[in-house]
């Protein structure tokens, strides 16, 4: 019987003390009439402006009663509390004690608990974080031409080129001049012509369209899955550091591209950015220009080298014939690019396999690349997001030639010539030949 009545107390405690917490957001004058010195039990509630807080009345009869203790403890305002609750005083039962104070932080702790489920910290941080990336849209310059616009040493057409700021390109605002826009943008530093470009409130709407918004890994292995939930089905695995496509954004969630198809990553495991293209200056246009014809010079003694040795070996052959060889590349291009190409064609039909490397055992998409181009003597990252650095770049899928590199979102293959490519797919399909363009691609890199 004395358990239960101690059971009575405490839930006539609690229940007096969430009504002095419920009354609290209403006007406390007319609390203040029937109960005369009630303590605030050291909490504090923002109320509305014509409200009137616990605190404030306490302190209002502090300030009135000489003998008020100016600054009274938490302990002293609970015993207050427990006082002025005539509820619960008047059920207690002798020889049982309720302790208030407890109870009182118990129901703060729930109430600032219940606060805060709206917007975690992360979701506040990435919201400021999308509120200052779309400000810092404003301070960019856009081209918005046919191909390019020259960077030039002052702001005339007099001025030395300095770079060219291709279409959809961009720089960073740093004054404007008589008509003339002083940028940054990559490793060049010079004056566009503003009518070819857009800037300020104009460049935020066009960032949007023209920038490529992606999502890093963070996590050591990200599970893409096919709805916005941690409870959907994983679609596909991507290994930390990988860039993906983002080609939506909802809360909490992004919806990324992968090799298998569309999927649904949580903002949580990701962390995300915009890329844009920069400009080229004069220098790494004239060494990129240099780079290309050194490689095919390179190409073309190689290839020529390999002719006479093969017909220097079919002279001393019996004169039996050979057996033709299957030839997929037949694009333009560079002949050790071609051989590139014909090589990994060889794998057509074998499997792929997860973080594998090897070309008849199993690989996957950045595995399959990297031992394709080590038989070729070049050493190149097993991670598919790296392969977008590696190399020189290609300006567009019209421009690739066989064994030039396709990267696209959490994926990477090689391409064979006539808008096709070859890649370790998936597990279900393998190592197999696709269009090119079966998918948005990031970008292109040649090697040879």
């Amino acid at each position: 019987m004395q358990k239960k009545s101690a059971k009575i107390a405490r839930r006539a405690a609690a229940g007096a003390v969430s009504a002095v917490l419920l009354f609290s957001s209403m006007n406390m004058e007319l609390l203040a009439k029937d109960t005369n010195g009630l303590p605030s039990a050291g909490i504090d509630f923002i109320l509305s402006s014509d409200a009137t807080s616990v605190k404030s009345l306490k302190d209002e009869e502090a300030g009135s009663s000489p003998s008020a203790s100016p600054s009274p403890t938490a302990g002293s305002e609970a015993s207050a509390l427990a006082s002025a609750l005539p509820t619960a005083a008047a059920t207690q039962t002798p020889g049982v004690t309720v302790n208030v104070e407890e109870v009182v932080e118990e129901k703060v702790i729930e109430e600032t608990m219940t606060a805060s489920t709206t917007k975690t910290i992360p979701q506040k941080e990435r919201e400021l974080e999308a509120k200052k990336e779309e400000e810092g849209f404003k301070s960019l310059v856009i081209a918005k031409v046919n191909d390019y616009v020259n960077v030039r040493s002052i702001p005339s057409e007099e001025g030395e080129i300095l770079g060219k700021l291709y279409d959809k390109s961009v720089g960073e605002f740093v004054e404007e001049d008589n008509g003339w826009y002083k940028i940054t943008s990559g490793s060049v530093t010079g004056y566009v012509k503003a009518e070819y470009c857009v800037t300020g409130e104009d460049a935020v709407a066009l960032a949007k369209k023209v920038g490529t918004r992606i999502a890093t890994v963070t996590t050591t292995t990200l599970k893409v899955r096919e709805e916005p939930s941690l409870d959907a089905t994983v679609l596909g695995l991507v290994p930390i550091e990988d860039e993906l496509l983002v080609t939506e954004e909802m809360d909490g969630w992004v919806k990324v591209n992968i090799e298998e198809g569309d999927g649904y990553v949580s903002l949580d495991y990701v962390t995300l950015s915009t890329e844009f293209v920069k400009a080229e200056s004069k220098a790494e246009e004239e060494a990129r220009l240099a780079k290309e014809e050194a490689e095919r010079k390179a190409a073309q003694e190689a290839a020529a080298k390999a002719a006479a040795q093969k017909a220097a070996s079919s002279k001393s052959s019996s004169g039996s014939e050979s057996a033709s060889e299957i030839v997929y590349a037949t694009g333009s291009g560079s002949e050790l690019g071609k051989s590139v190409a014909n090589f990994a064609c060889q794998f057509v039909g074998n499997p792929y396999v997860w973080g594998g490397t090897s070309l008849t055992e199993g690989a996957d998409c950045s595995g399959f690349v990297m031992s394709v181009y080590n038989n070729f003597g070049v050493s190149l990252p097993h991670s598919s997001s790296a392969d977008r650095s590696v190399g020189s770049a290609v300006n567009g899928l019209e421009n690739a030639q066989p064994g030039d590199i396709i990267c696209y979102s959490g994926h990477v293959a090689i391409y064979i010539g006539n808008g096709q490519i070859v890649h370790a797919s998936t597990a279900k399909t393998g190592i197999i030949i696709s269009n090119a363009n079966y998918r948005s691609i990031l970008s292109i890199r040649r090697i040879f």
